[in-house]
Protein backbone atom coordinates (compact mmCIF):
# COMPACT_ATOMS: atom_id res chain seq x y z
CA UNK A 1 0.00 0.00 0.00
CA UNK A 2 2.54 2.24 0.65
CA UNK A 3 4.63 1.57 -2.49
CA UNK A 4 1.52 2.53 -4.44
CA UNK A 5 1.04 5.57 -2.77
CA UNK A 6 4.88 6.65 -3.09
CA UNK A 7 4.63 6.02 -7.13
CA UNK A 8 1.63 8.51 -7.40
CA UNK A 9 3.69 11.29 -5.16
CA UNK A 10 6.44 10.82 -7.63
CA UNK A 11 4.05 11.54 -10.67
CA UNK A 12 2.58 14.78 -8.74
CA UNK A 13 6.57 15.54 -8.34
CA UNK A 14 7.72 14.79 -12.15
CA UNK A 15 4.70 16.18 -13.72
CA UNK A 16 5.81 19.82 -12.20
CA UNK A 17 8.17 19.85 -14.86
CA UNK A 18 5.45 19.67 -17.98
CA UNK A 19 3.35 21.60 -16.29
CA UNK A 20 6.20 24.94 -15.96
CA UNK A 21 7.23 24.03 -19.06
CA UNK A 22 4.06 25.12 -20.95
CA UNK A 23 2.97 27.34 -18.24
CA UNK A 24 6.31 29.57 -19.75
CA UNK A 25 5.23 28.91 -23.55
CA UNK A 26 1.21 30.57 -22.74
CA UNK A 27 2.43 32.77 -19.74
CA UNK A 28 5.04 34.90 -22.25
CA UNK A 29 2.65 34.88 -25.28
CA UNK A 30 -0.35 37.03 -23.17
CA UNK A 31 2.39 39.24 -21.91
CA UNK A 32 4.39 39.86 -25.06
CA UNK A 33 2.86 43.52 -25.26
CA UNK A 34 4.22 44.43 -21.57
CA UNK A 35 7.94 42.21 -22.48
CA UNK A 36 8.18 44.67 -25.50
CA UNK A 37 8.05 47.77 -23.89
CA UNK A 38 9.94 46.19 -20.35
CA UNK A 39 13.28 45.71 -22.17
CA UNK A 40 12.54 48.31 -25.34
CA UNK A 41 12.66 45.16 -27.94
CA UNK A 42 11.81 45.14 -31.24
CA UNK A 43 9.17 42.64 -33.01
CA UNK A 44 11.83 40.90 -34.14
CA UNK A 45 13.04 40.69 -30.61
CA UNK A 46 10.16 39.88 -29.07
CA UNK A 47 9.33 37.28 -31.69
CA UNK A 48 12.49 35.63 -30.63
CA UNK A 49 11.34 35.59 -26.45
CA UNK A 50 9.00 33.16 -27.79
CA UNK A 51 10.62 31.28 -30.82
CA UNK A 52 14.11 31.11 -28.81
CA UNK A 53 12.40 29.22 -26.37
CA UNK A 54 10.83 26.70 -28.38
CA UNK A 55 14.11 26.36 -30.27
CA UNK A 56 16.14 25.28 -27.82
CA UNK A 57 13.70 22.87 -26.46
CA UNK A 58 13.09 21.56 -29.64
CA UNK A 59 17.13 21.11 -29.93
CA UNK A 60 17.74 19.08 -27.23
CA UNK A 61 14.41 17.04 -26.80
CA UNK A 62 16.27 13.25 -27.86
CA UNK A 63 19.19 14.23 -26.19
CA UNK A 64 17.08 15.10 -23.09
CA UNK A 65 15.33 11.77 -23.24
CA UNK A 66 18.71 10.22 -23.79
CA UNK A 67 20.36 11.59 -21.11
CA UNK A 68 18.16 10.15 -18.31
CA UNK A 69 18.71 6.58 -19.46
CA UNK A 70 22.81 7.37 -19.34
CA UNK A 71 22.82 9.13 -16.28
CA UNK A 72 19.73 8.16 -14.69
CA UNK A 73 16.29 9.97 -14.73
CA UNK A 74 16.16 11.40 -11.42
CA UNK A 75 19.63 13.10 -11.34
CA UNK A 76 18.83 14.42 -14.52
CA UNK A 77 15.26 15.97 -13.62
CA UNK A 78 16.84 17.65 -10.91
CA UNK A 79 19.29 19.14 -13.13
CA UNK A 80 16.62 20.38 -15.85
CA UNK A 81 14.71 21.91 -12.82
CA UNK A 82 17.50 23.86 -11.51
CA UNK A 83 18.71 25.24 -14.54
CA UNK A 84 15.17 25.48 -15.20
CA UNK A 85 14.63 27.63 -12.47
CA UNK A 86 18.06 29.46 -12.29
CA UNK A 87 17.17 30.46 -15.91
CA UNK A 88 13.74 32.20 -15.15
CA UNK A 89 15.77 34.23 -12.81
CA UNK A 90 17.74 35.55 -15.70
CA UNK A 91 15.11 35.97 -18.17
CA UNK A 92 13.45 37.93 -15.12
CA UNK A 93 16.35 40.36 -14.53
CA UNK A 94 17.18 40.85 -18.32
CA UNK A 95 17.89 44.70 -18.73
CA UNK A 96 18.48 44.01 -23.07
CA UNK A 97 16.42 42.15 -25.42
CA UNK A 98 19.76 40.46 -26.26
CA UNK A 99 20.38 39.65 -22.50
CA UNK A 100 16.34 38.29 -22.38
CA UNK A 101 16.41 36.02 -25.47
CA UNK A 102 19.78 34.41 -24.34
CA UNK A 103 18.01 33.18 -21.44
CA UNK A 104 15.24 32.31 -22.91
CA UNK A 105 17.18 30.13 -25.33
CA UNK A 106 18.91 28.46 -22.26
CA UNK A 107 15.39 28.11 -20.68
CA UNK A 108 14.13 25.92 -23.55
CA UNK A 109 17.40 23.93 -23.46
CA UNK A 110 16.82 22.89 -19.45
CA UNK A 111 13.05 22.36 -20.11
CA UNK A 112 14.24 19.68 -22.99
CA UNK A 113 16.02 17.88 -19.98
CA UNK A 114 13.29 17.75 -17.41
CA UNK A 115 10.27 17.12 -19.28
CA UNK A 116 11.35 13.82 -21.02
CA UNK A 117 12.05 12.29 -17.63
CA UNK A 118 8.28 12.31 -16.85
CA UNK A 119 7.48 10.53 -20.01
CA UNK A 120 9.79 7.79 -18.73
CA UNK A 121 8.96 7.76 -15.29
CA UNK A 122 5.01 7.14 -16.24
CA UNK A 123 6.24 4.05 -18.14
CA UNK A 124 8.85 3.17 -15.77
CA UNK A 125 6.27 3.59 -12.43
CA UNK A 126 3.14 1.92 -13.97
CA UNK A 127 3.84 -1.44 -15.64
CA UNK A 128 -0.63 -1.83 -15.30
CA UNK A 129 -2.05 -1.07 -18.25
CA UNK A 130 -4.94 0.91 -16.11
CA UNK A 131 -2.81 2.30 -14.03
CA UNK A 132 -0.45 4.07 -16.35
CA UNK A 133 -3.77 4.79 -18.85
CA UNK A 134 -4.59 6.80 -15.25
CA UNK A 135 -1.27 8.18 -15.27
CA UNK A 136 -1.89 9.38 -18.57
CA UNK A 137 -4.96 11.35 -18.22
CA UNK A 138 -3.35 13.22 -14.99
CA UNK A 139 -0.20 14.28 -17.52
CA UNK A 140 -2.68 15.57 -20.45
CA UNK A 141 -4.97 17.17 -17.36
CA UNK A 142 -0.94 18.54 -16.57
CA UNK A 143 -1.06 20.40 -19.94
CA UNK A 144 -4.98 21.60 -20.20
CA UNK A 145 -4.35 23.27 -16.63
CA UNK A 146 -0.62 24.36 -17.43
CA UNK A 147 -2.01 26.58 -20.46
CA UNK A 148 -4.86 27.93 -18.68
CA UNK A 149 -3.07 29.09 -15.71
CA UNK A 150 -0.29 30.47 -17.88
CA UNK A 151 -2.44 32.93 -20.16
CA UNK A 152 -4.31 34.27 -16.68
CA UNK A 153 -0.46 34.67 -14.99
CA UNK A 154 0.46 36.16 -18.00
CA UNK A 155 -2.66 38.71 -18.26
CA UNK A 156 -2.61 39.48 -14.42
CA UNK A 157 1.07 40.26 -13.92
CA UNK A 158 1.22 42.12 -17.04
CA UNK A 159 -1.24 44.64 -15.64
CA UNK A 160 -0.41 44.49 -11.87
CA UNK A 161 2.40 46.45 -10.59
CA UNK A 162 4.65 45.90 -8.02
CA UNK A 163 7.81 47.23 -6.53
CA UNK A 164 9.48 45.20 -9.58
CA UNK A 165 7.90 45.37 -13.01
CA UNK A 166 4.44 43.04 -13.35
CA UNK A 167 6.18 41.24 -16.22
CA UNK A 168 9.41 39.92 -14.76
CA UNK A 169 6.76 37.88 -12.16
CA UNK A 170 5.88 35.73 -15.34
CA UNK A 171 9.38 34.45 -15.01
CA UNK A 172 10.09 34.75 -11.18
CA UNK A 173 7.11 32.89 -10.39
CA UNK A 174 8.94 29.83 -11.46
CA UNK A 175 11.37 30.34 -8.64
CA UNK A 176 9.32 29.06 -5.42
CA UNK A 177 7.74 26.42 -7.71
CA UNK A 178 11.18 25.10 -8.75
CA UNK A 179 12.51 24.87 -5.43
CA UNK A 180 9.39 23.06 -4.11
CA UNK A 181 10.02 20.67 -7.03
CA UNK A 182 13.54 20.22 -6.27
CA UNK A 183 12.73 19.67 -2.75
CA UNK A 184 10.24 16.43 -3.14
CA UNK A 185 12.36 15.22 -5.62
CA UNK A 186 15.20 14.70 -3.33
CA UNK A 187 12.91 12.84 -0.94
CA UNK A 188 9.93 11.13 -2.87
CA UNK A 189 11.35 10.47 -6.33
CA UNK A 190 13.44 7.14 -6.89
CA UNK A 191 16.41 6.86 -9.04
CA UNK A 192 15.90 4.74 -12.30
CA UNK A 193 19.16 2.36 -13.10
CA UNK A 194 21.50 4.30 -15.22
CA UNK A 195 22.10 2.44 -19.28
CA UNK A 196 25.65 3.14 -20.86
CA UNK A 197 25.38 0.75 -23.18
CA UNK A 198 24.50 3.74 -25.52
CA UNK A 199 26.76 7.11 -25.95
CA UNK A 200 25.43 10.55 -26.67
CA UNK A 201 25.31 11.66 -30.23
CA UNK A 202 26.97 14.87 -29.34
CA UNK A 203 27.58 15.33 -32.86
CA UNK A 204 24.13 15.07 -34.42
CA UNK A 205 22.85 17.05 -31.67
CA UNK A 206 25.42 20.06 -32.64
CA UNK A 207 24.36 19.77 -36.14
CA UNK A 208 20.54 19.75 -35.69
CA UNK A 209 20.66 22.79 -33.21
CA UNK A 210 22.96 24.88 -36.03
CA UNK A 211 20.31 23.71 -38.80
CA UNK A 212 17.30 24.75 -36.54
CA UNK A 213 18.92 27.95 -35.47
CA UNK A 214 19.79 29.03 -39.53
CA UNK A 215 16.31 28.49 -40.29
CA UNK A 216 14.31 30.33 -37.45
CA UNK A 217 17.02 33.32 -37.03
CA UNK A 218 17.23 34.94 -40.27
CA UNK A 219 13.46 34.08 -40.98
CA UNK A 220 12.36 36.57 -37.76
CA UNK A 221 15.68 38.97 -37.97
CA UNK A 222 15.15 39.03 -42.04
CA UNK A 223 11.88 40.69 -42.33
CA UNK A 224 12.61 43.90 -40.03
CA UNK A 225 16.26 44.20 -41.19
CA UNK A 226 15.61 44.08 -45.03
CA UNK A 227 16.83 40.94 -45.63
CA UNK A 228 20.47 41.41 -45.70
CA UNK A 229 22.68 39.53 -47.65
CA UNK A 230 23.47 37.42 -44.47
CA UNK A 231 19.84 36.23 -43.67
CA UNK A 232 19.91 34.68 -47.27
CA UNK A 233 23.08 33.04 -46.91
CA UNK A 234 21.42 31.55 -43.52
CA UNK A 235 18.56 29.91 -45.14
CA UNK A 236 20.30 28.74 -47.84
CA UNK A 237 23.23 26.76 -45.71
CA UNK A 238 20.17 25.83 -43.01
CA UNK A 239 19.11 23.70 -45.91
CA UNK A 240 22.77 22.15 -46.67
CA UNK A 241 23.38 21.80 -42.53
CA UNK A 242 19.58 19.45 -42.64
CA UNK A 243 21.05 17.57 -45.99
CA UNK A 244 24.22 16.84 -43.58
CA UNK A 245 22.10 15.71 -40.30
CA UNK A 246 20.40 13.31 -42.23
CA UNK A 247 23.61 11.70 -44.01
CA UNK A 248 25.37 11.87 -40.82
CA UNK A 249 22.65 9.96 -39.07
CA UNK A 250 22.29 7.84 -41.46
CA UNK A 251 25.94 7.14 -41.39
CA UNK A 252 25.94 6.56 -38.30
CA UNK A 253 22.89 3.76 -38.04
CA UNK A 254 25.01 1.97 -40.75
CA UNK A 255 28.11 1.68 -38.69
CA UNK A 256 25.72 0.38 -35.54
CA UNK A 257 26.55 3.50 -33.71
CA UNK A 258 23.72 5.16 -32.20
CA UNK A 259 22.34 8.15 -33.85
CA UNK A 260 20.24 11.34 -32.44
CA UNK A 261 17.41 9.99 -35.28
CA UNK A 262 16.79 6.85 -36.72
CA UNK A 263 16.03 7.32 -39.66
CA UNK A 264 14.85 4.30 -40.53
CA UNK A 265 11.72 5.44 -38.65
CA UNK A 266 10.66 7.61 -42.44
CA UNK A 267 10.38 4.16 -43.98
CA UNK A 268 6.55 4.18 -42.19
CA UNK A 269 4.73 6.56 -44.77
CA UNK A 270 1.81 7.07 -42.28
CA UNK A 271 4.65 8.29 -39.37
CA UNK A 272 5.45 10.87 -41.98
CA UNK A 273 2.34 12.24 -42.99
CA UNK A 274 1.20 12.35 -39.32
CA UNK A 275 4.59 14.38 -39.05
CA UNK A 276 3.47 16.96 -41.76
CA UNK A 277 -0.07 17.19 -40.41
CA UNK A 278 2.00 17.88 -36.71
CA UNK A 279 3.79 20.38 -38.77
CA UNK A 280 0.78 22.73 -40.16
CA UNK A 281 -1.14 22.36 -36.82
CA UNK A 282 1.19 23.27 -34.44
CA UNK A 283 2.41 26.44 -36.48
CA UNK A 284 -1.40 27.29 -36.51
CA UNK A 285 -1.96 27.00 -32.74
CA UNK A 286 0.96 28.38 -31.91
CA UNK A 287 0.56 31.93 -34.10
CA UNK A 288 -3.34 32.02 -33.67
CA UNK A 289 -2.48 32.27 -30.01
CA UNK A 290 0.42 35.19 -30.27
CA UNK A 291 -1.71 37.26 -32.79
CA UNK A 292 -4.47 37.05 -31.17
CA UNK A 293 -2.91 38.53 -28.17
CA UNK A 294 -1.53 41.66 -30.30
CA UNK A 295 -4.69 42.29 -31.60
CA UNK A 296 -6.55 42.29 -28.74
CA UNK A 297 -4.28 44.31 -26.46
CA UNK A 298 -2.60 46.92 -29.12
CA UNK A 299 -5.75 46.82 -31.71
CA UNK A 300 -8.75 46.45 -29.30
CA UNK A 301 -7.32 47.89 -26.76
CA UNK A 302 -8.58 45.13 -23.80
CA UNK A 303 -6.54 45.53 -21.18
CA UNK A 304 -3.75 42.59 -20.20
CA UNK A 305 -5.58 40.91 -18.02
CA UNK A 306 -9.25 40.33 -19.33
CA UNK A 307 -7.41 39.28 -22.54
CA UNK A 308 -6.01 36.82 -20.18
CA UNK A 309 -9.26 35.96 -19.27
CA UNK A 310 -10.54 35.43 -22.94
CA UNK A 311 -7.84 32.94 -23.41
CA UNK A 312 -7.97 31.19 -20.14
CA UNK A 313 -12.16 30.60 -21.08
CA UNK A 314 -10.50 29.28 -24.83
CA UNK A 315 -8.30 27.19 -22.65
CA UNK A 316 -11.23 25.45 -20.80
CA UNK A 317 -12.94 24.56 -24.08
CA UNK A 318 -9.41 22.99 -25.37
CA UNK A 319 -9.42 21.24 -21.96
CA UNK A 320 -12.47 19.51 -21.85
CA UNK A 321 -12.40 18.94 -25.24
CA UNK A 322 -8.84 17.33 -24.99
CA UNK A 323 -10.54 14.88 -22.53
CA UNK A 324 -13.36 14.20 -24.59
CA UNK A 325 -11.04 13.20 -27.37
CA UNK A 326 -8.88 10.78 -26.12
CA UNK A 327 -11.93 8.44 -25.12
CA UNK A 328 -13.62 9.33 -28.59
CA UNK A 329 -10.45 8.60 -30.82
CA UNK A 330 -10.29 5.09 -30.05
CA UNK A 331 -14.15 4.50 -31.35
CA UNK A 332 -14.43 6.95 -33.87
CA UNK A 333 -11.02 7.43 -35.36
CA UNK A 334 -9.30 9.67 -37.17
CA UNK A 335 -12.92 11.53 -37.87
CA UNK A 336 -12.92 12.88 -34.25
CA UNK A 337 -9.57 14.93 -35.10
CA UNK A 338 -11.51 15.63 -38.77
CA UNK A 339 -14.36 17.02 -36.72
CA UNK A 340 -12.40 19.27 -34.62
CA UNK A 341 -10.27 20.94 -37.70
CA UNK A 342 -13.84 21.78 -39.47
CA UNK A 343 -15.03 23.24 -36.41
CA UNK A 344 -11.37 25.07 -36.28
CA UNK A 345 -11.64 26.50 -39.68
CA UNK A 346 -15.73 27.72 -39.26
CA UNK A 347 -14.49 29.79 -35.99
CA UNK A 348 -11.23 30.91 -38.17
CA UNK A 349 -13.69 32.10 -41.40
CA UNK A 350 -16.07 33.91 -38.56
CA UNK A 351 -13.16 35.39 -37.20
CA UNK A 352 -11.82 36.53 -40.43
CA UNK A 353 -15.14 38.67 -41.34
CA UNK A 354 -17.08 39.69 -38.06
CA UNK A 355 -13.49 40.18 -35.70
CA UNK A 356 -13.78 44.41 -35.63
CA UNK A 357 -11.86 46.59 -32.95
CA UNK A 358 -15.50 47.69 -31.52
CA UNK A 359 -16.21 43.93 -31.35
CA UNK A 360 -18.37 43.18 -28.29
CA UNK A 361 -16.94 40.81 -25.43
CA UNK A 362 -19.30 38.21 -25.77
CA UNK A 363 -18.63 38.07 -29.72
CA UNK A 364 -15.42 37.40 -28.87
CA UNK A 365 -15.54 34.42 -26.43
CA UNK A 366 -18.27 33.26 -28.83
CA UNK A 367 -16.03 33.05 -31.38
CA UNK A 368 -13.21 32.01 -29.14
CA UNK A 369 -14.12 28.86 -27.07
CA UNK A 370 -15.41 26.65 -29.78
CA UNK A 371 -12.20 27.30 -31.46
CA UNK A 372 -10.31 26.34 -28.58
CA UNK A 373 -13.12 23.49 -28.03
CA UNK A 374 -12.22 21.78 -31.69
CA UNK A 375 -8.47 22.09 -31.41
CA UNK A 376 -8.41 20.23 -28.06
CA UNK A 377 -9.90 17.45 -30.20
CA UNK A 378 -6.68 17.68 -32.44
CA UNK A 379 -4.02 18.31 -30.16
CA UNK A 380 -3.55 15.15 -27.71
CA UNK A 381 -4.59 12.31 -30.24
CA UNK A 382 -1.75 13.88 -33.02
CA UNK A 383 0.65 11.62 -31.40
CA UNK A 384 -1.52 8.88 -31.32
CA UNK A 385 -2.20 9.10 -35.55
CA UNK A 386 1.94 9.19 -35.66
CA UNK A 387 2.74 6.07 -33.77
CA UNK A 388 -0.14 4.29 -34.75
CA UNK A 389 1.65 2.14 -37.59
CA UNK A 390 5.05 2.49 -35.30
CA UNK A 391 6.54 -1.17 -34.66
CA UNK A 392 7.12 -1.02 -30.54
CA UNK A 393 10.86 -1.00 -30.93
CA UNK A 394 10.52 2.05 -32.28
CA UNK A 395 8.12 3.83 -30.23
CA UNK A 396 10.21 5.65 -28.07
CA UNK A 397 12.66 7.05 -31.26
CA UNK A 398 9.36 7.84 -32.62
CA UNK A 399 8.32 10.25 -29.61
CA UNK A 400 11.35 11.45 -29.56
CA UNK A 401 11.03 12.94 -33.52
CA UNK A 402 7.29 13.88 -32.83
CA UNK A 403 8.28 16.31 -30.01
CA UNK A 404 10.77 17.24 -31.11
CA UNK A 405 8.98 18.10 -34.95
CA UNK A 406 6.49 19.68 -32.63
CA UNK A 407 8.21 22.38 -31.02
CA UNK A 408 9.47 23.34 -34.46
CA UNK A 409 6.71 23.75 -35.86
CA UNK A 410 5.91 25.88 -33.06
CA UNK A 411 8.57 28.40 -33.98
CA UNK A 412 8.24 28.12 -37.03
CA UNK A 413 4.46 29.47 -36.72
CA UNK A 414 5.98 32.13 -34.59
CA UNK A 415 8.66 33.21 -37.24
CA UNK A 416 6.58 32.82 -40.44
CA UNK A 417 3.08 33.30 -39.43
CA UNK A 418 4.06 35.92 -36.81
CA UNK A 419 6.02 37.18 -39.42
CA UNK A 420 3.59 38.24 -42.17
CA UNK A 421 1.50 39.41 -38.78
CA UNK A 422 4.12 42.13 -38.68
CA UNK A 423 4.88 43.10 -42.00
CA UNK A 424 1.38 43.67 -42.85
CA UNK A 425 1.15 45.80 -39.62
CA UNK A 426 4.18 47.41 -40.30
CA UNK A 427 3.10 48.69 -44.78
CA UNK A 428 -0.20 49.72 -42.79
CA UNK A 429 1.68 52.16 -40.51
CA UNK A 430 0.48 50.38 -36.99
CA UNK A 431 -2.76 51.86 -35.72
CA UNK A 432 -5.53 50.04 -34.64
CA UNK A 433 -6.96 49.68 -38.54
CA UNK A 434 -3.44 48.18 -38.91
CA UNK A 435 -3.88 45.82 -36.43
CA UNK A 436 -7.00 44.56 -37.86
CA UNK A 437 -5.54 43.88 -41.40
CA UNK A 438 -2.15 41.84 -39.90
CA UNK A 439 -4.53 39.49 -37.38
CA UNK A 440 -6.86 39.31 -41.07
CA UNK A 441 -3.64 38.88 -42.92
CA UNK A 442 -2.53 36.09 -40.59
CA UNK A 443 -5.85 34.22 -40.14
CA UNK A 444 -5.73 34.03 -43.50
CA UNK A 445 -1.96 31.61 -43.58
CA UNK A 446 -3.43 30.00 -40.87
CA UNK A 447 -6.70 28.94 -42.93
CA UNK A 448 -4.34 27.66 -45.40
CA UNK A 449 -2.55 25.89 -43.30
CA UNK A 450 -5.54 24.17 -41.56
CA UNK A 451 -6.57 22.99 -45.09
CA UNK A 452 -3.08 21.19 -45.00
CA UNK A 453 -3.72 19.49 -42.09
CA UNK A 454 -7.72 18.72 -43.39
CA UNK A 455 -5.76 17.11 -46.27
CA UNK A 456 -3.40 15.00 -44.50
CA UNK A 457 -5.53 13.68 -42.36
CA UNK A 458 -7.25 12.33 -45.22
CA UNK A 459 -4.94 10.93 -46.73
CA UNK A 460 -4.07 8.65 -42.98
CA UNK A 461 -5.18 5.09 -42.11
CA UNK A 462 -7.99 5.82 -40.00
CA UNK A 463 -6.82 5.34 -36.06
CA UNK A 464 -8.81 2.69 -35.13
CA UNK A 465 -6.12 0.28 -36.72
CA UNK A 466 -4.22 0.19 -33.37
CA UNK A 467 -0.50 -0.70 -33.14
CA UNK A 468 1.07 -2.02 -30.33
CA UNK A 469 3.30 0.86 -29.47
CA UNK A 470 3.31 2.48 -26.50
CA UNK A 471 0.78 5.73 -26.86
CA UNK A 472 0.80 9.25 -24.58
CA UNK A 473 -0.41 12.46 -25.23
CA UNK A 474 0.96 15.34 -27.23
CA UNK A 475 2.25 18.06 -25.70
Amino acid sequence: MEKQKSKWIALAVVLLAPLLSVIDVFIVNVAIPAVKAGVRATDAQVQLVIAGYLLGYASFLITGGRAGDLFGRKKVFMWGMALFTLTSCLCGLAQSPLQLNLARFSQGISAAFMVPQTISYIQVLFAQPTERTKAVGLFGLTLGIASITGQFLGGYFSESHFAIAGWRLIFFINLPIGLLALLAATIYLPETASNRTQSFDYAGTGILTIALVCLIYPLIQGREMGWPWWTICQLIASGGIFYYFIQHQRSKLKKDQAPLINMDLFQFRDFNIALFTTLFFFMVHTSHLLISTLYFQNGMGIPPYQAGLNFVLWGLGFMISSLLSIRLVVRCGKVVLQMGVFLMLIMLFLQLNLFTLNLPRWTLLLLLIPYGFGSGFVLPSLLNMALKSIPIQFAGAASGVYSTVQQTASALGVSLIGGLFFTTLQSNHGGGHGYLYAFQTGIVADIVCLLLVSYLLYRLPDATRQSKAVILPAE
